[in-house]
């Protein structure tokens, strides 16, 4: 478990393995051998696994987007604005997906737009930090 949860490389896997064995009561040098071996085989397979474990909503599998004008609308002034219309696909691992459809103006827009930016600077200043 230790070694999936920390997705260890060659490098660090041989260096917990050797702590492994010398702890009291810890594995034997063939164990350690047989770990290594099916973990090099098996890591991307494991790894996966995990991923999907851990995913209790849906994922989004795909995502097209392009811009329409406004070509009727109640209101004159709504005439030719652009529109974005949003399609995605939404689904769990393993089960038929689902498409949503979003229609937003270009306000609207604007306003996702920020927010994601702020998103991702606070996204990036939390990297910082933990490096």
């Amino acid at each position: 478990q230790s070694i999936a949860s920390a997705d260890m490389d060659l490098n660090q896997l041989e260096a917990f393995l050797t702590a492994q064995t010398k702890k009291q009561g810890g594995i034997t040098a063939e164990q350690a051998a047989v770990i290594a071996k099916f973990w090099k085989n098996h890591k991307a397979r494991i790894r996966e696994s995990l991923i999907s474990q851990s995913r209790w909503e849906n994922t989004l599998r795909n995502l097209n987007w392009r811009v329409d004008l406004k070509t009727q609308s109640r209101h004159m002034d709504q005439i030719n604005t652009p529109v974005a219309i949003v399609e995605m696909e939404l689904g769990k691992h393993g089960q038929a997906a689902s498409m949503s459809f979003l229609a937003v103006m270009s306000a609207k827009l604007n306003c996702i737009i920020r927010c994601l930016a702020e998103i991702k600077h606070q996204c990036h200043g939390l990297m910082s930090q933990t490096h």
